[in-house]
């Protein structure tokens, strides 16, 4: 229950998602797609689009696929030249081997790989991939990780930062599954990335996390009051503009 009220929670703050979450490092998106066979790609849980404006900028073939109606609204109203589809990862609404790879924004964690890894298996072409991006904080730098510290994991969680996206995401295409058999070993690879925020959005940005929106009322404003204190504290972000220091992660696996 806790996992579908976090996974279904971003409807209600679709039009904030799309104002304030990052986008992806095209370097990223490319090295996803490199083994694919063309350019034919499935953004599945697409949210409202972040992604899938990389994989047109790239030059891919995309089409979106999102299960919540407010997140598809706007990517449709972002994206209208992008094919954009109701449907989930454990009911793709596709045919069979019908795109090169499938992508996931910040989204494969949402997936019940039980039923999605087969559901994926079966729209991909032989030798398609499956890659799963993460935008994660680089908690090397200092400032990073004492936001960290003052946020609390609803705000910044296990993927969320350098220090453990590759553990927290290692096994979710192969392990989890047993797809072992359809997908051959993942591989993992971060690339620079960076987003300008001031303090204010950069709390703005964090409110739209899971955690942070199904969190009641009065915890979510005594969180956010700490990260706004704190950014207000530092001087890397106490005034005007700054760029948070991120990288995209991707996991990347082929179909066999």
């Amino acid at each position: 229950m806790a996992e579908q009220l976090l996974r279904s929670s971003f409807g209600a703050a679709a039009a904030a998602y799309a104002e304030h979450r990052p986008d992806y490092a095209q370097a990223a998106v490319r090295w996803a797609l490199e083994p694919a066979p063309g350019l034919r790609v499935l953004d599945l849980g697409a949210g409202t689009g972040k992604l899938s404006a990389t994989l047109v900028a790239v030059g891919a073939d995309v089409v979106a696929v999102e299960p919540d109606p407010a997140m598809l609204a706007e990517l449709r109203r972002a994206l209208p030249a992008v094919r954009a589809l109701p449907g989930s990862a454990e009911a793709i609404p596709l045919p069979d081997a019908s795109v090169d790879a499938v992508l996931a924004g910040n989204a494969l964690h949402w997936f019940d790989m039980t039923v999605a890894g087969a559901e994926i298996a079966r729209v991909l072409a032989p030798g398609g991939v499956l890659a799963g991006l993460w935008n994660i904080m680089d908690d090397r730098i200092d400032w990073v990780a004492g936001l960290e510290r003052v946020s609390g994991s609803a705000a910044i969680g296990p993927r969320d930062t350098l220090s453990s996206w590759r553990a927290a995401t290692a096994d979710m295409v192969v392990a989890r599954t047993g797809l072992i058999a359809r997908f051959g070993s993942a591989e993992q690879v971060e690339f620079p990335h960076g987003q300008r925020r001031t303090a204010d959005s950069l709390v703005a940005t964090l409110a739209t996390r899971a955690g942070m929106l199904v969190m009641p009322g009065a915890e979510r404003a005594a969180t956010l009051d700490r990260v706004r204190a704190f950014l207000g504290s530092r001087p890397e972000t106490a005034n005007g503009e700054f760029t948070v220091p991120m990288l995209t992660g991707v996991l990347r696996a082929r179909r066999r």
